[in-house]
């Protein structure tokens, strides 16, 4: 899988550190926690948060292994990038069925607006209730047209669904 691909998808999880701390252990192939804090220099905290959310992802793993000296247990965390595709694919389906819903929402229903940046548009349902008035400004609400939504959507779902039977 591509580097980059991996490196955009654990961002998406964890933030520009996790991109950092994944981006080092690609590099190294296996790091402890304070090899991975010198190296980003990210916090020991933090790391350890993002490694333990890669890990519920199935996206980085650890080994233990006994200091023989103090008798503490060393973690050697590591990537697991076969994993990745598979976390990408299953976040790709989440997107496409909340798009879906969206659409969904959007074709089902007439919307009212004051087109004042700062307002929602509300449901016809809503808009009778308020009186046309919009409730956060006070001006009067006018047809909403979402044609354009509901394409943008629709074109949206459709690459999604592209992306998906393609890979």
């Amino acid at each position: 899988m591509d580097e980059d691909l991996i490196l955009k998808a654990v961002t998406k999880i964890g933030g520009e550190d996790a991109k950092k701390i994944v981006k080092f252990l690609l590099e190294k192939g296996k790091a402890t926690e304070d090899e991975i804090t010198k190296a980003t220099e990210v916090k020991l905290n933090e790391i350890r948060k993002i490694l333990f959310k890669l890990h519920g992802f199935n996206l980085a793993v650890s080994q233990s292994i006994q200091d023989k000296k103090t008798g503490w247990l060393i973690f050697y965390w590591r990537v697991q990038p076969e994993q990745h595709e598979s976390v990408i694919r299953t976040q790709k389906r989440r997107i496409l069925e909340r798009l879906k819903t969206r659409s969904q929402y959007e074709q089902e229903h007439d919307f009212y607006y004051c087109f004042n940046e700062t307002c929602r548009k509300l449901t016809f349902e809503e808009a009778m209730e308020s009186i046309f008035k919009c409730p956060t400004c006070g001006k009067t609400l006018q047809h909403f047209d979402n044609a354009e939504v509901i394409e943008r959507l629709s074109e949206r779902v459709n690459a999604l669904k592209n992306e998906l039977d393609t890979e």
